[in-house]
């Protein structure tokens, strides 16, 4: 008998400069449970094209509401990434 591997999965909402260098602005990740912000930009990083451009620590929020790298996913958590803002 194997044992399954629990896994999370959240939508990954990207805006800006984080969008166009993955070329859309939503996608489904499937982590290994229990899993955390960081581990979440890790596997962007390490599989998706361009992805490794994206800031090891970015600004996050779970649900509309600040998270930090060590912030725990839950299963159909919505994670916003989002790009440093520039105006005056």
């Amino acid at each position: 008998m194997t044992a399954s591997v629990e896994t999370v999965t959240v939508k990954v909402l990207l805006f800006a400069s984080y969008a166009d260098w993955i070329g859309r602005d939503t996608v489904e990740v499937s982590l290994p449970a229990p899993a955390t912000v960081a581990d979440l930009v890790r596997q962007l990083r390490d599989e998706l094209p361009q992805a490794d451009r994206l800031p090891t620590r970015p600004l996050t929020a779970i649900n509309a509401v600040h998270a930090t790298a060590d912030s725990p996913l839950r299963e159909g958590d919505e994670v916003a990434l989002l790009p440093p803002l520039a105006g005056g």
